[in-house]
């Protein structure tokens, strides 16, 4: 599989599981390519704004969760840890 391929059905299982518009993430990834990951302020925002385009809600608890992980560099490397950490 090229890349290409990989990142149209990243997009698409994305699409499947959170009903988010495939324009709406390729503007969100546009938006973070020069975004400074060490910001709170920023990785806050950013962490908002994707709850909100997901339709989830997302407890003070869990979004200081997710802020810590980004901006202390503990993200994980894989898809499902990576949703058990939004879940949780």
């Amino acid at each position: 599989m090229n890349v290409a391929d990989f990142q149209k059905n990243l997009i698409d299982q994305i699409q499947k599981k959170s009903n988010v518009k495939a324009d709406d993430i390729y503007k969100v990834a546009n938006s973070v390519k020069s975004a400074n990951f060490q910001d709170e302020a920023t990785v806050r925002g950013l962490v908002k704004q994707l709850a909100a385009m997901a339709g989830k809600p997302l407890s003070q608890e869990k979004e200081d969760k997710i802020v810590k992980a980004i901006i202390g560099n503990n993200m994980p490397a894989d898809m499902n840890t990576l949703s058990k950490l939004f879940k949780n």
